[in-house]
């Protein structure tokens, strides 16, 4: 595609109980907008005996949004917030100055066969609020602004385009957008974007200027307002990005910030026991030996 800067492979990286394909941060592109760590989760057919099981962790500078394809996950965080995630809902959990939650299989899956699908993503905060009071919301599936063009079915997860609004309550002028065909079609929406912008390719793959991507390739565009390809039969594809900060953004283990300062106390508080509690939990993650995401 011409208007390819990049074209990012998806990377193994190994969560604990499962590998997952890591996306972003990347050597050479470290954001998209104010998108900056992507993974994808699986497939992964866990058996009765396998379950996710997060436990307690610390996030803040970032918004952490979770969209699942396939199975189940239970959301448990340090406001109190105790709630199930299925396919095509989201979670958007905004860290601010500092939560804590856990992700484990749901009581009722843990002794027999699950799949576990999706994408695992955090959004950077704008420097204004970094350091904001943590909050949490749940928006459903049927929630989710989505629509047909041309027999193509598009979703707007997150954010602005296209001249619609989805209910995510994101910080930043950003889109996450959902794009499926059963059939090949030629989509042009570079109008309807700005700022930085990237694709990934789920399912099948996609032509442009002679060449073929396919699936597991992310592929970050030289100009968002250029977007264009033809979408071959059966495939799904996501589109994200937005308006990139003026400021770097830093990121070691789970804590994202403006400046190296919060990630150091985060650290420090970390160590001390410092964060917030959730309930009925015990077990808490260890912070790991200094290694940054995507060295």
């Amino acid at each position: 595609m011409s208007n390819t800067k990049f074209i990012i492979e998806e990377r193994a990286a190994n969560i604990g109980n499962f590998m997952v394909g890591r996306l972003l941060p990347f050597r050479q592109k470290r954001m998209v907008g104010p998108f900056i760590f992507i993974d994808h989760m699986g497939p992964a057919c866990l058996s009765d005996s396998e379950n996710m099981d997060i436990a307690m962790h610390p996030h803040i500078g970032l918004s952490t949004l979770t969209f699942l394809f396939e199975g189940s996950i239970m959301h448990r965080d340090s406001l109190g917030t105790e709630i199930e995630i299925k396919p095509g809902a989201v979670n958007w959990m905004t860290a601010g100055k500092g939560v804590v939650h856990t992700e484990r299989t749901p009581d009722y899956l843990r002794h027999s066969k699950k799949m576990l699908h999706g994408l695992q993503i955090w959004v950077a905060l704008p420097k204004a609020d970094e350091q904001c009071e943590p909050s949490f919301t749940h928006v459903s599936a049927d929630d989710i602004p989505s629509w047909e063009d041309n027999k193509v079915s598009f979703k707007l997860i997150a954010g602005k385009a296209f001249g619609k609004k989805s209910p995510v309550p994101v910080y930043s002028p950003l889109y996450f957008i959902e794009i499926k065909s059963s059939e090949t079609k030629t989509i042009s929406i570079g109008e309807y974007l700005y700022g930085e912008s990237a694709l990934y390719i789920l399912e099948g793959s996609i032509k442009s200027d002679g060449h073929t991507y396919e699936s597991k390739q992310l592929l970050v565009a030289k100009d968002s307002t250029l977007c264009a390809f033809e979408i071959q039969a059966n495939s799904i594809i996501y589109i994200f990005g937005g308006d990139a900060f003026p400021e770097e953004r830093f990121i070691e283990w789970n804590f994202v910030a403006s400046d190296k300062a919060f990630i150091e106390k985060a650290k420090q508080d970390w160590k001390a026991d410092r964060f917030p509690k959730v309930i009925n939990e015990t077990v808490r993650i260890p912070l790991p030996t200094p290694k940054r995401f995507g060295s």
